[in-house]
């Protein structure tokens, strides 16, 4: 048994294979059942796929990288049920491509955020953060409330979440560059977090 052992230890090309055959077999264990378990392949009731506006406005959020400060999960323990609202869930993110769940807080959760303040507080807030929380450390983005979104894009963006599940009809896309007509992506952004985690709803 020790000299199969050392053989192992001496041998690094040998080990390698090893320690990468183990961990595959390992994360397989893990991961595959996850697809064959309906709470995180199905929708929660209620849930529904981002609309022209709001998938925009989430295109901004990646892009202006709000997720370096913001996460969107809420963990099962009740210092954050209790700030935050019911844990996430993993069926509320189904139609989420890539979904946002992460743990990093320079900034509050924002996965129930929807609906928890006004349009005009999110639109002052992102113009400037300090004017409605002082304490914040958030840098403002002026240019969101003057930049016209791109009505061209977001049908061609609808068509490519459609090949991955997401079940938007053919009505919907060809009436994407319509709704976002006008638009600014301070618009787009703001319907994007009066959205979050408001499929599960929650007494606050």
């Amino acid at each position: 048994m020790s000299s199969k052992h050392q053989l192992i230890e001496k041998n690094a090309g040998l080990l390698i294979i090893l320690v990468i055959l183990v961990a595959s077999v390992g994360g397989l264990v893990e991961i595959v059942p996850l697809f064959f378990q309906q709470s995180t392949t199905q929708p929660v009731p209620g849930l529904k796929p981002y609309t022209a506006l709001q998938l925009a406005g989430r295109d901004v959020y990646l892009r202006e990288g709000c997720y370096n400060c913001h996460s969107q999960m809420i963990r099962p323990f009740r210092a954050e049920t209790e700030r935050y609202g019911h844990y996430s869930v993993a069926g509320e993110f189904v139609y989420d491509h890539p979904f946002q769940w992460g743990s990093k807080r320079t900034g509050p959760d924002l996965h129930r955020v929807g609906g928890r303040y006004s349009d005009e507080w999110h639109r002052v807030h992102l113009d400037n953060p300090r004017a409605v929380v002082p304490e914040s450390n958030m840098p403002a983005y002026p240019w969101l409330a003057k930049t016209l979104l791109k009505e061209n894009e977001i049908g061609r963006h609808m068509r490519a979440m459609k090949t991955v599940g997401v079940p938007y009809t053919d009505a919907e896309i060809a009436n994407a560059a319509q709704e976002v007509k006008g638009k600014t992506e301070a618009d787009a952004l703001i319907a994007y977090l009066q959205v979050l985690g408001t499929a599960i709803k929650t007494k606050r």
